[in-house]
Formats: structure tokens, sequence, C-alpha cells
């Protein structure tokens, strides 16, 4: 079950990334579940990666690999996610990176590895192995969607998008695609997300791109509380394109990164329309705050409400519910009668209490869609925050109750 379209976009090929997609059986025999991802030599690779104490082994080699050398392969498995695997996990990760700088001749350093699926299994590295020769003749610029695919474990869709924009006569490309439905409380990024461009950008400043976008994106998204050990997303910059993104040009500059914020919120929150058992979109949306971290800990805390979040299955009006989020929330000397909470564009809480206009006719009428925003106004600043969630319905229970059958 998902909310909203499930149609993909054009994708746009970007000149200098390929992607060949095989199948090596991980966790169901016949579904490909390995992805190889080729950079052009000289590209620029940014990453941000888990905050979880447990991070997978994938993430960790990834991370010394891409301080270490310049990378030109990313390696994904499903199906198994290497976490939770002590030391031996290491070695396989390490394996399957072996295998593919064999395969392609390039330094073990220069492969980055990536896995999703179940915690504590180990690897089939042999499987993986199997199947790299395949996945290397499938590289092509055209295989976004067939990797969107690629990817996914519990999604019931690919998540995938593009844009190009244009300046002083060249396009500049963005594509990405990320995968995502459970465990979604990212403290960094996505699930895994990958977006490539062909313009060509300074490797620190794509870095500090990266991170910015990140915490306005896939920072803003939460299904169920729960940060995975192995959430990756990256950035590559091939520079095919010819033109060059350095941070003196202001106005090229801007254009860019606005085009990477869309696309990296718009891969975040197809996570959030595909979240396990998800029948509602919806935002949270805490204006006039003191500070940043005061309205998203509003936000999160509605957010993360299982009272709300049934409530929100339900299609249910349950207002009280949303007060009494905002009222543990923790903010200091908070005015409750200064304060407005809203349905959409109706008003459910004013004065310290019921609106005197709201009627359940209109709440229901609000709830009765896949889409609700949830707007808290705390009249004490100018900060605005956005986070977007779902509801939670049984089906999430049933997900992940059969998760490992």
């Amino acid at each position: 079950m998902a909310v909203g379209p499930a149609t993909l976009p054009q994708l746009h090929p970007v000149n200098g990334f390929r992607l060949g997609i095989a199948s090596a059986g991980i966790k169901k025999p016949g579904r490909r579940d390995v992805v190889l991802m080729e950079m052009a030599e000289g590209s620029a690779v940014a990453g941000v990666f888990t905050l979880n104490a447990f991070c997978a082994a994938p993430v960790r080699v990834c991370k010394q690999h891409l301080a270490a050398a310049p990378a030109r392969y990313l390696l994904v498995n499903t199906g198994n996610a290497n976490a939770g695997t002590g030391e031996q996990g290491m070695v396989d990760a390490m394996a399957c990176c072996q295998a593919v700088a064999e395969r392609c001749e390039v330094p073990v350093e220069a492969v980055l590895p990536f896995s999703t699926g179940v915690i504590g299994e180990p690897l089939p590295v042999g499987k993986i192995v199997d199947v790299l020769g395949a996945a290397k003749t499938d590289l092509s610029e055209d295989n976004w969607e067939s990797a969107a695919w690629g990817i996914m474990t519990t999604d019931t869709r690919p998540k995938a998008t593009s844009e190009q924009i244009s300046y002083q006569g060249k396009i500049i490309t963005l594509t990405g695609i990320s995968k995502g439905s459970g465990m979604i409380m990212p403290n960094m990024a996505t699930m895994l997300g990958y977006v490539a461009t062909d313009a060509e950008v300074p490797q620190a400043l794509l870095q500090q791109w990266l991170s910015n976008v990140a915490d306005r994106s896939f920072n803003r998204i939460t299904v169920d509380g729960d940060t995975s050990t192995n959430d990756s997303c990256m950035l590559v910059a091939t520079g095919a394109s010819g033109v060059c993104i350095d941070g003196s040009d202001y106005e090229l500059a801007a254009l860019f990164t606005e085009a990477l914020e869309r696309v990296m919120l718009n891969l975040a929150q197809a996570i959030v329309r595909d979240g396990e058992g998800a029948t509602k979109f919806v935002e949270v949306c805490v204006e006039s705050a003191g500070t940043s971290q005061e309205a998203l800990d509003v936000a999160y805390t509605i957010a993360h409400s299982p009272l709300v979040k049934t409530a929100l299955f339900a299609s249910d009006p349950n207002w009280g519910r949303i007060l009494a989020c905002v009222g543990r929330a923790g903010i200091d000397n908070l005015d409750l009668d200064a304060l407005q909470i809203y349905l959409n564009d109706v008003c459910i809480v004013e004065n310290g209490g019921r609106a005197a206009s709201y009627t359940e006719e209109a709440g229901q009428a609000v709830m009765d869609g896949e889409e609700v925003l949830i707007r808290v106004v705390l009249n004490r600043g100018q900060v605005i925050e956005r986070v977007w969630t779902t509801d939670l319905s049984h089906d999430y229970v049933s997900i992940n109750a059969d998760y490992r059958s």
C-alpha cells in the first residue's frame, strides 16, 4: 500500500554514470538484487551515513574507502544488511569489493559497498560475486529505473526522480534513486540513496551541499522512528557536461543547489509515501517557532506519536491527541493561549482549547483525505520547520512481524 501516484517521471541519463543490475537470489530466487554503478574517472563523490552506533560493515568499509582513494564503483545488494555480523561482516564486505576491483581493474579502495535487508545474517558473498559479471555486462546510462527496482526491500514501488537545468546554453542533469519503507528515521540521509549529476563540482563543495540538503530533506522524514544500521546517501558529480560549478558563479550555484534539493526532497518524500502499511502522507509544519530545535521537537513529537498515527489511520479527527503532543514536546515557557493548531486550513485549537469555529464535520473532511497537513503556529519567533510522516496501520505490524519469514 502506498500514497500518491506510482508513475515515475522521465529519468534522464547522466553522462559518465552507468548502472547494471543482476539477479543473485539473495533472499528470493530470481530477484534482481545486485546493482553495480560505475562512475567516470575523475568523478567527485560525497556521502552521508547513519549515526547508528551499530553501523553495518559496508558502511564502515565505504567510509574507509571514500577517505582513501577516488571512488569508481558502487556495489549494492539487497536481501541482507551485513549488519550485526562482527568482524566476519567486514571480511565479507571487503571480499565483494575485491571481486569488483579485480573484474573492473581498479584498486579495491575505489569500490564502495552498500547492503540492505535482514540484520544479523551472514552475507552470501558467493552469490554476489557470481553475478558481478552479469551486472558489469548490463552497465548502461539508461538503467536508472531498473536500478530503482533492484535496490528495493519491503518497498512496494521504485523511487526515482530527475531534473535538468539550463544555463548559458548548456544542460546540467541530476538523476537519483532511493529505497526505504520501514526502519525510517534517518539520522543523516535515507535508507539508501544515490544521486548523480554530470556537472563538475569540487569534492569539498559537493560534500557541503550534500550534507546541507540532506538535513532539509532526508533528515526530515520518519515512518516509525527507527534509525537503520545501513543508512547511506551518495552524491556523484561526473563532470561530463563540461559545466564547472565551484561556487564562484552565485547564480549557477543557486540553480544547482535548488535543483539538488528538489531531487532529494522528492526521493525522501517518496519513501514516506511508500512507508510500510501507509495509507496517509502527512506533513507536520511548525511555524513561528523561536528556534529550529524547538520547532523540530514539536514536529517529531507529533510525527512519532502512536496515538496520532493510529488516529490518522482511522481518519479520526481526534485533535486532543495532537494538542497533548504539543504540550509534552518539552518547550520552555510555552504560552498555550497564544498558539494555534490546524488540520489543513481548519483551525482546531486556539486560546488554549478547541477553536470556536471548529466543527467535527470540517475536521473529518480533512482526515478523510490521503494527504493531511498538521500545522502548529507557536507564535514565538520566525522559524518554520517541516517533517513528513505516515499513519500507523495494521499492515505495518504484519509486514514487520513477517519480515524474516
